[in-house]
């Protein structure tokens, strides 16, 4: 049976996903966290997530490119 305190039956929360998608995407994942992530996340959420993440960065990066070449007049 697990102690009032311990968390590791608990769901990640959205916060949680987040984080560990970030950091992920910037290769500085602790082990600790990974670990967390493979015992109490569910694969499908980090997939959303993660191509949420990469679409997202895509859209900005597009914008400021276009935003540069506006700027620099071509």
């Amino acid at each position: 049976m697990s102690e009032p305190g311990n968390d590791d039956d608990k769901p990640l929360t959205l916060w949680e996903m987040l984080h560990s998608v970030l950091a992920a995407a910037f290769g500085v994942q602790s082990g600790k966290n990974r670990s967390r992530d493979f015992s109490r996340g569910k694969p499908s959420h980090f997939i959303i997530l993660g191509v949420l993440f990469t679409g997202l960065f895509v859209v900005v990066l597009f914008a400021v490119v276009k935003l540069v070449l506006h700027l620099a007049g071509v």
